[in-house]
């Protein structure tokens, strides 16, 4: 399950003008193209969702996408994730579609939605936004993190550096999963906050290291439900935003007990620990 060699570029070049000169110069900009997943169930194939997004780490976000949605239980129910091999489209068109086969136990979505999502790249999928849908997927509570407020308050200057494509266009988000010893696992970049996450997830799934007990998620944005969601459906047991979290973020992290931090800057952060009263 090797990820898409053929992937188009994460970057592109463009020509720019500033408003102050007349003179032209190039910039690097992030790109952002379509991807459609397929789901494979025996003999059936049908498109589950169309997400835009920054190129790489396809069968990763594909991977994560489908275990944070419930259409996995089990890490050996994903038989294959795949780039689509149908020669009537253009390679680009091939490039863009990702076909993941499950085996036949693996569960159908757990909501009576249409199954075929428009998955934007920063809202998450719609309808997702209550608690009990966990609780109807028999999602536990996760492991309580090992680490203290003070540690996990330092692990963002962890992507200090590291965000190759951030550091060439300014215009993508970054998640990276920790270990339990503190150590920089699995790092990704999305146009998207929950595609990133997605991405790192589905490495963890496809490397076959879930539930993520005891490991900690650290997000370069906003901390909203969808990215609550995720960590808990992962089992991972602390997380750590750089922006503010939601209401309901912090209510669903309460609910579960994963280790919510957020602002997290300069080594300091606050710890959201429950809603008192809604204004």
């Amino acid at each position: 399950m090797q990820d898409n060699p053929k992937a188009p570029s994460a970057t592109a070049k463009v020509k720019v003008q500033k408003s102050d000169s007349a003179e032209m110069t190039s910039d690097t900009v992030v790109v952002e193209e379509p991807l459609e997943i397929r789901l494979k169930r025996g003999d059936v194939e049908e498109q589950l969702g169309i997400t835009m997004r920054t190129p790489g780490a396809d069968l990763e976000l594909a991977a994560g996408f489908l275990w944070g949605e419930g259409f996995l239980t089990a890490p050996d129910q994903l038989l294959t994730v795949k780039v689509c091999g149908d020669r009537s489209l253009t390679p680009r068109q091939r490039a863009n579609v990702v076909i993941a086969e499950v085996s036949l136990d693996a569960p159908a979505s757990h909501r009576n939605l249409d199954r075929r999502f428009t998955i934007t790249s920063a809202c998450g999928v719609c309808g997702s936004t209550n608690i009990s849908d966990l609780h109807l997927r028999g999602i536990p509570k996760v492991v309580k993190t090992s680490k203290n407020l003070a540690d996990l308050a330092n692990l963002p200057e962890l992507l200090v550096g590291k965000q190759q494509v951030f550091s060439k266009t300014g215009g993508l988000h970054a998640a990276l999963l920790v270990n339990p010893v503190g150590e920089s696992i699995y790092l990704r970049e999305d146009v998207g906050r929950h595609n990133a996450v997605d991405k790192v997830i589905g490495a963890a799934l496809m490397a076959q290291k879930l539930p993520l007990s005891d490991w900690t998620l650290v997000v370069s944005g906003r901390v909203g439900y969808e990215i609550v969601q995720k960590a808990i459906c992962a089992g991972i047991s602390a997380l750590v935003g750089v922006s503010a979290p939601t209401s309901l973020a912090i209510e669903l992290a309460d609910e579960f007990g994963l280790t919510l931090l957020a602002f997290a800057r300069n080594g300091t952060a606050k710890h959201f620990i429950e809603i008192i009263v809604s204004e």
